[in-house]
């Protein structure tokens, strides 16, 4: 298995990465957002209705 950040072979000690400096480059992608997952943007409220629902009733 290769180290998912560099390529170069994983060291069972830090398994998936290969040194503790791509695990830290990994954990730091995770923490400033890097691996956000996209998502479309919806104007649903806590409630389940959408914006223009309120907007109508106004």
């Amino acid at each position: 298995m290769s180290c998912p950040i560099c390529a170069r072979d994983a060291d069972p000690k830090y398994t998936p990465f290969c040194s503790r400096r791509c695990a830290d480059v990994d954990l730091a992608k995770w923490l400033n957002g890097s691996y956000a997952i996209p998502a479309a943007v919806t104007d649903v409220d806590e409630d389940g209705e959408t914006g223009q629902d309120e907007v109508a009733r106004q």
